[in-house]
């Protein structure tokens, strides 16, 4: 049984007043092996100490104004964060357990900044694990400075008229030979990191099939516009990266030529699971500051907390979150196991994970009343507790696969692909 004890947790002077850890005491960890236990309590005193903070800053930012959160991937990568996914050899920490681990570190980030678990999901699970699935010398050359923290790196398969549907249809970036090297063209959109990536690892259509390509962004050619502004995650900066005429080496080819739809939904799904499990760190922020607040907060006479609409609301919630954990962990370790597809759980868990998120916010911004909807109290400047949480737990919703695709992939399983399609 793994039961961390936040008491144990380092603390910070600086930061605001952490309410109690329920699921520290509610949920029992039986499944999750021993290293696991110490990456989250690792991760979780490094968040505690380096992202908790700084998140009312990210969260509330401005992308073109405030920028990439430079500071926090550096801390991050000083403390080692960025060597959990990834073996040895490239100066990971070689776990034996690598996706359980990384998994439970998104949820630890996300407690306090969804922006950060982000970063930390696109730099690790999507753009390291695509090239962690490369040669020697790409994992030498860009996995290593990924691992120690040194560049950042970016993933890019959605496109203006592409995100959900990776088909070799519906992708338009064109990849073409020249010599014994490639000429890239295309617009790839809502790309994490790419303001600052040192490489973009890129989908794209060669002939009528789709292959994964590493591009240094200092490659003439390459663009990366202006960053999105968005309704949250405010710290993850995405933009459109455009791609004119790009003279690639064949050293750029990540995989095998027609083998980058398998690349990108094996790193996808594994993504997911890593999304899956930043659902369930802002699921249960949100409900960890619920239930702080209505045991406090009197109404008519009594605690809301007194009110059976709150006790069964938060009873059915923290049920939610539990299968949800158990879900992330089982799929990841069917992942870990060697299950390069570990359906259903994948699914089930971004599904459940994402979609509880933005349920327990609702319920938080609920609870709390008009200081739930206020983002800053005029009164002497402090932030709403959970407003940020209602802005970022939607897009766990949509990126990576949107919830629609889950039941969809999860429709297969229930009655195979000749009915569902």
């Amino acid at each position: 049984m793994t039961v961390i004890d936040i008491a144990a947790v380092s603390s910070s002077d600086d930061v605001p007043d952490q309410p109690p850890r329920i699921a520290d005491t509610l949920y029992h960890d039986l499944v999750s092996p021993g290293e696991v236990a110490v990456v989250r309590r690792r991760v979780r005193e490094v968040a505690l100490r380096d992202v908790a903070p700084v998140a009312d800053r990210i969260a509330r930012g401005d992308e073109r104004l405030d920028g990439f959160p430079r500071d926090v991937f550096d801390r991050l990568a000083a403390a080692g964060i960025y060597r959990i996914p990834f073996a040895a050899d490239v100066g990971g920490d070689g776990l034996a357990h690598p996706a359980t681990a990384t998994a439970t570190a998104a949820e630890e980030l996300a407690y306090f900044s969804n922006s950060v678990a982000a970063i930390f999901d696109v730099h690790c699970i999507l753009a390291g694990n695509a090239v962690n699935q490369g040669t020697p010398e790409q994992r030498r050359r860009w996995l290593a400075p990924v691992v120690a923290g040194e560049i950042v790196g970016a993933f890019a398969t959605s496109e203006p008229a592409a995100s959900s549907d990776l088909s070799p249809e519906a992708v338009r970036t064109e990849a073409h030979r020249r010599g014994d090297g490639w000429v890239l063209n295309g617009r790839k959109r809502w790309i994490t990191n790419s303001v600052v990536a040192a490489f973009v690892v890129v989908l794209a259509r060669t002939g009528d099939r789709l292959s994964t390509f590493i591009v240094p962004t200092d490659t003439p050619g390459v663009r990366v516009g202006t960053p999105d502004r968005k309704l949250g995650n405010k710290g993850q900066i995405t933009a459109d990266v455009h791609l004119d005429d790009v003279e690639l080496g064949p050293e750029a080819l990540l995989g095998t030529e027609g083998g980058g739809l398998k690349v990108a939904l094996q790193t996808l799904t594994y993504g997911r699971i890593g999304i899956a499990a930043a659902g369930v760190g802002m699921a249960q922020a949100a409900f960890d500051r619920t239930a702080a607040h209505l045991s406090t907060r009197v109404a008519f006479g009594a605690p809301l907390a007194a009110r059976q609409h709150w006790q069964f609301l938060m009873a059915d919630r923290a049920t939610e979150i539990a299968v949800s954990r158990d879900l992330y962990i089982k799929a990841a370790m069917r992942l870990d196991s060697g299950t390069r597809f570990p359906e259903p759980e994948a699914a089930m868990a971004k599904l459940r994970g994402t979609e509880v998120a933005v349920q327990m916010a609702r319920d938080a911004v609920q609870a709390f009343g008009g200081f739930g909807f206020t983002q800053e109290l005029g009164d002497d400047d402090s932030s709403g507790p959970v407003e940020a949480l209602y802005r970022d737990s939607k897009i766990g919703e949509i990126y990576e696969g949107a919830s629609e695709v889950q039941r969809w992939v999860l429709a297969r399983q229930i009655f195979g692909r000749d009915i569902v399609g």
